[in-house]
């Protein structure tokens, strides 16, 4: 499973704001993704985000 900015992150637990969909904000030794419910942005390896995640797809809304 690969990403790239601006990828949605669907991940196996919710977030403690109830919502599950994430968005891929910056790619480099880490990943900062951004929830799309309420805003929050966490750290996180890439391991940590493969292991999360239950579905990777393109966002719709990129524009690519």
């Amino acid at each position: 499973m690969e990403f790239r900015e601006k990828t949605l992150i669907i991940s196996k637990k919710p977030h403690a704001c109830g919502g599950n969909e994430w968005s891929v904000e910056r790619l480099g030794a880490d990943v900062k993704l951004k929830c799309l419910k309420c805003g929050h942005s966490v750290f996180m390896s890439k391991d940590a985000v493969r292991k999360i995640a239950k579905e990777i797809k393109d966002n719709p809304n990129d524009g690519n």
